[in-house]
């Protein structure tokens, strides 16, 4: 028999060591070392038997066949794939707990029709049957399998040949030939790699649902997003009811689009124009709100920024943000007391991005220092006047890109102003919008605009 030896693999970083360690020198964590045995010996002169092997050919003499890709019926789904499923390609879907993943996967499977083998190792097949019967009804060609072991799962894709594989979750998934329990890197590892060629050599498309760390990435090795064709992350506060698909890695479409969600009791359902729901519909006379053009990866999307500036109670002021960049508004809040003259270092500072949503996009700084301004004075920004514009460490306000999407957008909700950079007035025809367009510069004139 092959001998066999132990290795010591960090679980958080994959880092291995010949002797258990309690702090790991790769990512400084503690205790998260775990002894794993791997075989050693000769391999088998079997496994390298003559016609085992693919064979090269030339790249001119390769097939190129157009790929059909297979339609979710999910119009939001199928716009961050690029238009649906590949056939053959392996999907990674992560998420919080409770953020919609397990849902979003069996309303698929649920409206699609193909044969589906939904595979869940963290529900049996009554509570799945509960969850279908939740979001509206079965689907006949649906089959369900309460397992964990991945030998079991491959032999049962070989006998029911399904057109579509959804593995509920990977961490719980262990192969036989891996002496280590469920959910460490290497279970995960091999896995993956098990599924993926399944995958290739069937072209049946396979979705995974994976689990995240507290920091927000994809639990597992690193190596588990680079042998997945699309990586997936669900996004959202629990306590919200809209949640984001965005992709971080799309071998066959784009990175940059999102899908919007609601989440309802029956299930979530599509946002096709999140700006109307996004956008609050209370009176106008309400100060510190205001309306920013966003984009979120090519799609515009407008969304309130609500502040809240107060007295300091204690000695020193309080800086917090909900959705946005704390270090960020630190910076926006230190450029207005140095460019605008308006003294906030005693102030308590809250901003919110409403509907729960997270946003990077830099052209959202005019915006936060409208609704700051605007809570300092108390006097409510027009709610039909939006903001884009990037707000530079000098006071300046930057260029912003796709400029022309964030003024269709304006212009199709009925707003009737907007505040942006003077540069990006060069680049587009202002007869083509219904928009009254002020430019600004620097800082110093936002007040001016905003209250006159």
């Amino acid at each position: 028999m092959a001998k066999s030896k132990s290795v010591y693999v960090c679980q958080n970083c994959g880092a291995d060591s010949a002797k258990w360690m309690g702090r790991c020198n790769s990512c400084g964590q503690w205790n998260t070392f775990v002894e794993q045995r791997i075989p050693q010996g000769p391999v088998r002169s079997s496994t390298l038997e003559k016609g085992t092997y693919a064979v090269p050919e030339s790249l001119d003499e390769v097939q190129s066949d157009q790929v059909t890709r297979i339609d979710l019926k999910n119009g939001e789904f199928n716009r961050v794939l690029g238009g649906g499923i590949v056939p053959g390609s392996l999907i990674l879907i992560g998420g919080e707990p409770g953020i919609g993943k397990s849902t979003l996967a069996l309303q698929v499977a649920l409206n699609i029709d193909k044969n589906i083998l939904y595979v869940s190792g963290e529900e049996s097949p009554q509570q799945l049957k509960m969850r279908a019967d939740r979001l509206g009804g079965g689907n006949g060609k649906c089959q369900v399998l309460a397992e964990t072991s991945l030998q079991a799962i491959i032999t049962q894709v070989q006998q029911s040949k399904p057109q579509l594989l959804i593995v509920d979750s990977i961490q719980t998934l262990f192969s036989e030939a891996i002496e280590s329990a469920p959910g460490t890197i290497s279970q995960v590892r091999e896995c993956a790699a098990q599924l993926l060629k399944v995958a290739k050599e069937t072209h049946m498309p396979v979705i995974l649902i994976g689990h995240i760390t507290k920091d927000g990435s994809i639990a597992g090795p690193k190596v588990l997003e680079h042998i997945v064709d699309t990586v997936l992350q669900f996004e959202g506060d629990s306590h919200h009811l809209y949640r984001i698909l965005r992709s971080s890695k799309n071998r066959f479409g784009s990175t940059s689009e999102i899908g919007v969600f609601e989440m309802t009791g029956e299930g979530l359902r599509e946002i096709l124009n999140p700006s109307e729901l996004l956008i609050n519909q209370q009176p106008a006379d309400l100060s510190g709100s205001a309306i920013a053009a966003n984009v979120e990866g090519i799609r515009p999307i407008l969304i309130e920024v609500q502040a809240l500036i107060s007295t300091a109670v204690y000695g020193t002021p309080q800086r917090t943000s909900t959705g946005f960049d704390t270090r960020r508004l630190s910076m926006l809040l230190a450029v207005l007391e140095k460019r605008a003259n308006f003294k906030l270092a005693s102030k308590d500072v809250f901003i919110n991005i409403a509907g729960g949503l997270r946003v990077d996009d830099p052209a959202i700084d005019l915006a936060v220092i409208s609704a700051i301004l605007s809570s300092t004075v108390d006097i409510p920004v027009d709610p039909f006047t939006c903001f884009a514009g990037e707000v530079g460490l000098s006071g300046e306000i930057r260029p912003v890109n796709r400029i022309e999407q964030r003024l269709g957008e304006a212009d199709k909700l009925g707003m009737k102003r907007i505040l942006m950079p003077a540069f990006n007035r060069k680049r587009i025809d202002p007869a083509r919008f219904h928009l009254d367009i002020i430019e600004v510069k620097r800082v110093q004139e936002v007040p001016k605009n905003l209250f006159g």
